[in-house]
């Protein structure tokens, strides 16, 4: 069969194996730019190693990729949800307290994969009747929209300077040709990061003594298990598991695959369970799926899983080699902020694109009630969160979680509820989560005895007799 041609820039690419090894060398290293930042901030207020989470998470993320079976364009980076227990634990920031911590994190790990076995024996189809388009769209729009402040201080540090990077990505997207418009947020980042150093407006002072070489691992910070650390830390996980079918949904509406039936949610909540407990192990903050990663995917439009493990294994390079990670934390933070704002707008909009491609019904009053508490709280809690006590247990839900909880729960007890989760034909595949009123007869874990699926998760058309 002769080999599909392909056309850069101008259709989705699946599959990049005809690429030269510099585009792909280009496009992996464009996903690593845009986990960077907010993967070492992470470690940057919790106290832990740089290093060792960039090792852990080109690490996690390989390892995601292989219980997945290579088929998810997911790269995992460091979690934000677990910030408030780190602190709690270790508002010191010392090593003791610190690996006490990540044996918290590590539990939430264990917790996490069980989880993932509990869709695994009742079935995808009876866990995503919890999930229509009508939840998981509004909590997509507001993963967007909950970190949009971040990226405006980051911008605001330098509005010309963050509106130099914006324009260099909307001209390379618009009207670049070829191998420019699939890489623009790379071209943005280092056309704008010229500039500044031309304009002497890059901090250089930390390459005056640099390191050609070192080991990323610090035993000192090897996770610890402590009992009051561990009651206090896994009670997030239900923050992270909500945050991560809010990611696989849209990273499905993204790509036009349904990751969530193949290879299935509970491989892809396994593969970041795993990730996270062999990060938190040996030192590194919990993982989780980037969003910022699908905003490159949709910009790009080069869906190829292989360019996310290009990135994490440029992650574990630049772990070794602390010059690399010191350039690029010496890219001026509003050149971050404007990129960011371009990504974190793109994940919005994958929300909306899946309210709108399943066409949920928004004249219905509890469609519409539904949506509206999950933008109010997602978005109003997205601040300070919920912090209440269980007995001696502190807990603190996100704003993410918080609105992940109320439109579950409404979702389940609001009268109507007319949602069936199933594979759509091929065509409609854009529809990463359907709403239909009728059962279906598949429901991604358990196929009937026909030839159901191809290796990309797609309807097989049965042959006529």
């Amino acid at each position: 069969m002769a080999k599909e041609k392909v056309s850069l820039g101008q259709e989705p690419i699946y599959d990049i194996k005809n690429l030269s090894i510099g585009k792909k060398f280009l496009l992996g290293l464009q996903h690593t730019f845009a986990m960077f930042g907010a993967t070492v901030l992470v470690p940057i207020l919790t106290g832990l190693d740089v290093s060792t989470t960039l090792l852990m998470m080109g690490v996690g993320t390989l390892l995601f990729h292989l219980i997945t079976g290579g088929k998810v364009p997911i790269f995992l980076g460091s979690s934000f949800a677990f910030l408030a227990g780190y602190a709690a634990v270790a508002p010191n920031k010392d090593p003791e307290h610190l690996s006490m911590a990540l044996g918290g994190v590590f539990i939430a790990g264990i917790v996490y994969a069980i989880f993932a076995v509990l869709i695994y024996v009742f079935g995808v189809k009876r866990i995503m009747r919890f999930f229509p388009p009508v939840v998981t769209g509004p909590i997509v729009i507001c993963i967007g929209l909950t970190l949009a402040p971040t990226a405006i201080n980051m911008a605001s540090t330098d509005w010309a300077l963050a509106s130099l990077a914006i324009a260099i990505i909307i001209v390379t997207t618009i009207w670049g040709r070829g191998m420019m418009k699939i890489i623009p947020l790379l071209l943005g980042i280092f056309g704008s990061y010229l500039i500044a150093l031309v304009l002497g407006l890059v901090d250089t002072s930390r390459f005056d003594n640099l390191e050609p070489f070192h080991l990323p691992l610090h035993t000192e910070y090897f996770a610890t298990f402590n009992l009051s650390a561990i009651i206090t830390i896994v009670p997030i996980v239900l923050a992270t598991t909500m945050e991560h079918i809010g990611d696989i949904s849209a990273v499905s509406a993204t790509t036009n695959r349904n990751y969530i039936v193949k290879p299935g949610l509970h491989r892809t909540l396994f593969g970041d369970a795993a990730a996270t407990m062999v990060g938190s192990y040996f030192g590194a903050p919990a993982c989780t799926t980037y969003g910022e990663n699908t905003g490159v995917l949709a910009l790009t439009k080069v869906y190829d899983p292989r360019v996310t493990r290009y990135a994490a294994m440029f992650a574990i390079v630049f772990a070794f080699v602390p010059f690399i990670s010191d350039v690029i934390n010496s890219i001026p933070t509003a050149i971050i902020g404007g990129v960011s704002l371009i990504l974190y707008g793109m994940i919005s909009a994958i929300g909306v694109r899946n309210v709108v491609e399943n066409q949920v019904d928004l004249t219905k009053s509890r469609n519409l009630i539904i949506a509206a508490v999950i933008l109010v709280t997602g978005l109003g809690f997205a601040e300070k969160g919920l912090d209440f006590h269980v007995g001696e247990t502190h807990i603190t839900l996100s704003g993410l979680a918080i609105a992940a909880i109320c439109g579950i729960v409404l979702n389940a007890i609001l009268p109507g509820n007319d949602y069936r989760f199933k594979v759509q034909q091929p065509q409609e595949y854009g529809k990463a989560l359907s709403l239909s009123a009728s059962d279906s007869t598949y429901d991604g874990l358990n196929p009937q005895p026909e030839d159901n699926e191809d290796d990309d998760g797609n309807l097989k058309q049965q042959k006529k007799k």
